[in-house]
């Protein structure tokens, strides 16, 4: 079990550092440097319970996203890992806020949103469809690709 949480934190670290790289195909790089010191990261992990993993995707799919946007919390990238055990129940995403006190506060607003707590409850009427959260924030470091 132990070597499986540090593999999936290995291997979400790596996932992240991948999408840094991949963002930064997407932005010019003097607006990555613009922008330094100015936002922050943050790397959430998810854990379903065995069979729930498509239930969570769908939320995310169908609600989650839209809710986020309507907080001010920036989707950069949502992955599902390629190897076993990981790639049957976790979801890695990342999300950009403008510094940790937005974060705390977009994630405050977001729990109250009457519509995240209605969505939470229908979506959970079958048993939780999350059993473990792990959220690491995070700055991009002096030589990454995208600030």
């Amino acid at each position: 079990m132990l070597k499986n949480t540090w593999f999936a934190l290995g291997a979400s670290t790596a996932i992240f550092v991948a999408g840094f790289s991949l963002g930064s195909l997407r932005h010019d790089a003097s607006v990555a440097h613009a922008q330094a010191g100015k936002h922050v990261f943050e790397l959430r992990t998810y854990t379903a319970p065995e069979g729930k993993l498509g239930e969570l995707h769908a939320r995310f799919r169908n609600h989650t996203i839209r809710i986020f946007n309507k907080h001010a919390m920036k989707s950069v990238i949502y992955l599902s890992p390629q190897d076993a055990p990981d790639s049957q129940n976790t979801l890695i995403y990342v999300l950009e806020h403008p510094s940790r006190e937005a974060a705390k506060k977009a994630w405050a607003d977001f729990q109250a949103d009457p519509e995240w707590q209605k969505v939470s409850t229908e979506s959970q009427v079958n048993g939780r469809i999350v059993s473990k959260v792990v959220s690491v924030f995070a700055d991009p470091t002096d030589y990454s690709p995208m600030k």
